[in-house]
């Protein structure tokens, strides 16, 4: 894109919906399986940091291979289900509770 581009200069804001894969055109009932799962993968991302983890110490403590840690870590989230995400989570002491609202 070239500096004289007028998008460049466009200050205009667009809010968006609190839901990025809504924003990116996600069907509504995909959308919020798709940020549930990017919420766990970066909670689980989170304690693995905080514990100063290896991958591999990570990878036995979750029952996984050293591979799939890495994906993980990668947020490669086409790669784990939510039922994968919520087992990890909870292999790791991440407890997790679905709301509901109408």
């Amino acid at each position: 894109m070239k500096k004289n581009d007028p998008r460049w200069t466009d200050a205009s804001i667009t809010h968006g919906s609190g839901n990025v894969f809504i924003d990116l055109g996600f069907d509504e009932a995909e959308a919020h399986v798709l940020l549930m799962r990017a919420d766990l993968m970066i909670e689980i991302e989170k304690l693995i940091v905080a514990k100063g983890w290896t991958q591999a110490e990570a990878a036995k403590r979750m029952g996984i291979t050293q591979p799939r840690v890495s994906k993980l870590l990668k947020r490669k989230w086409d790669d784990f289900s939510l039922d994968m995400l919520l087992t990890l989570a909870t292999r790791l002491g991440i407890r997790s509770e679905l709301k509901l609202a109408a």
